[in-house]
């Protein structure tokens, strides 16, 4: 694929300055940018870099002013990291080839309905009554189970398991390993001591333009529906228990961990190895650094939250600054 610096500025909405016929072929990073690449600069800390870079065209903000000259042709946006994001998707959909059909060695149940242009790779299996949407693609070593619904556009990589009666929307992104819809963590203590296993009866329900990482689990509702909301982006290797619904377009990190019928608000921000207590409510837009631990509700919009348990970051910090000299004055 080849694009001229013109070309990429029509697509952003963006201003070239220098040579608006320079060719780039790949993306690469600032600091290994080559001959023919796009790259970007959006954190100042890489801006040393903008001066001795061997790419052809660099995106930058336009709110941006180089100190030094820049041998690059520039194409000025809004958001530098945004268009680069932008760019990373058009460079990959082209290189893309969308399958359709299914291989003769995938298991089809008789029932089960695939829309024109889905796509099911070798060795997976599709249950009894599931219906995989328009241009889904399926790709190898997947389990869908009984009454399942794959959305139109879904990739599910190879190797995810979805449990029976799952419904994930249109455009998703599961990757591989994930499980979806396994039994919620639901014991009963016995008077002998031993736990009686509860039956989760329910189901995950995921809405539209989900992505879902590598090895992330996803429990199955006791009753009800464990719901994942749209655009929600969810990183590798996190635990999310029965009936928990975590809102529109919030992120979470990787090794997070969320108890059963936790509720967390729109548009937040977890970091890595985040735990949620159970039973619990985040307010919308709260951002968690890594490593925390929610134990109450969350009331309040916005708030920025660290530590263990969490409370607001700029008291935190303060504190940090007394504690961490404690063992000075013993």
């Amino acid at each position: 694929m080849e694009l001229k610096a013109s070309e990429i500025a029509s697509h952003l909405k963006g201003t070239v300055v220098g040579d608006p016929n320079v060719v780039v072929k790949t993306i690469s990073r600032i600091e290994y940018g080559k001959e023919g690449s796009l790259c970007f600069l959006a954190n100042p800390k890489y801006e040393n870099h903008l001066y001795t870079t061997k790419a052809s065209v660099v995106l930058l903000n336009r709110s941006f002013s180089p100190s030094s000259a820049v041998n690059a042709t520039i194409i000025q946006v809004d958001n530098a990291y945004e268009s680069i994001a932008v760019m990373l998707d058009l460079f990959n959909s082209m290189k893309e080839v969308s399958r359709s059909g299914r291989s003769w060695r995938a298991t089809v149940a008789w029932s089960a309905k695939l829309e024109k242009g889905s796509y099911v790779g070798p060795s997976s299996y599709i249950g009894k009554r599931s219906k995989i949407g328009k241009g889904a693609q399926i790709f190898a070593q997947v389990f869908i189970g009984n009454d399942v619904i794959i959305g139109n556009g879904t990739i599910i990589h190879p190797g995810v398991k979805i449990y029976s009666g799952c419904k994930i929307g249109n455009n998703c992104i599961i990757h591989s390993n994930s499980v979806i819809g396994a039994d919620g963590f639901g014991f009963a203590p016995s008077s002998d001591g031993s736990y009686k296993k509860i039956p989760q009866t329910g189901n995950v329900v995921i809405e539209d333009n989900v992505e879902i990482g590598a090895g992330t689990t996803i429990d199955r509702a006791t009753m009800g529906s464990t719901l994942i909301c749209k655009g929600v982006k969810l990183d590798n290797l996190i635990q999310i228990g029965h009936n928990v619904e975590i809102g529109d377009n919030t992120v979470i990190a990787a090794l997070t961990g969320v108890a059963g019928s936790a509720k967390i608000g729109k548009n937040c921000q977890l970091g890595g190895q985040v735990g949620i207590a159970g039973h619990i409510s985040i307010a919308d837009n709260t951002k968690i650094g890594a490593q925390a631990g929610i134990m109450s509700t969350i009331k309040k919009e916005g708030e920025v939250l660290i530590g263990s348990p969490a409370f607001d970051a700029k008291e935190y910090f303060r504190a940090y600054t007394v504690f961490k000299k404690l063992h000075k004055n013993q």
